[in-house]
């Protein structure tokens, strides 16, 4: 084994729980290009919810890893998380909603047992109000979450079901139990 294989083997690790992801139906991931820059390895998920052909939210997920670590990191793997969902009109009037999705962050990383640190992150709601002639139309709203931590373990599976469970939420998906599979819907 080379020295880049030897230095590569938590990445290996990442990679493979990454791509062994079993999520439910609705959230549709892909692999995308991931940052060259940033870190010497680094990889990339995009995701859409899509129900009934109608797309709920998206997100991305991106995975560095720098076998040296890097000291804002406080480690050697840092996660990368955005989630963008459109809300009913009803939450997106609370104000109270960036503090909702910080915890469903939180609350998907605990439930997952993913052992983390050094989180920081954003959440923004967008709402939009129409006048005039659109006075009709209802609260328009969308929310955003921005987020990085350090993973504490290469096998990143948790992280990942935490970062999917926050996108069904924001895109407005019903919790699965714990456990507990989602059949996929039948097709009609």
């Amino acid at each position: 084994m080379d020295a880049i294989s030897e230095e590569a083997a938590d990445f290996r690790v990442a990679l493979s729980s990454l791509r062994d992801l079993r999520l439910r139906p609705e959230i549709q991931v892909e692999e995308a290009p991931a940052p060259q820059r940033l870190a010497p390895y680094a990889i990339a998920l995009s995701a859409e919810v899509v129900v009934d052909d109608d797309e709920l939210g998206t997100g991305r997920l991106v995975v560095l890893h720098d076998p040296q670590g890097q000291e804002a990191w406080d480690g050697t793997f840092r996660v990368v998380a955005f989630v963008k969902a459109t809300l009913e009109p009803e939450m997106a009037a609370d104000p109270m909603l960036a503090e909702v999705g910080w915890s469903w962050l939180l609350e998907a990383l605990d439930a997952h047992g993913a052992q983390y640190g050094a989180i920081s992150g954003t959440v923004t709601r967008v709402t939009s109000a129409s006048f005039g002639g659109l006075a009709d139309r209802p609260l328009e709203g969308q929310i955003e979450i921005r987020v990085s931590w350090t993973p504490y373990e290469a096998d990143l599976a948790a992280h990942a079901l935490a970062w999917a469970d926050v996108l069904a939420q924001a895109a407005g998906l019903m919790p699965l139990p714990p456990g507990v599979a989602q059949l996929p819907r039948p097709r009609g």
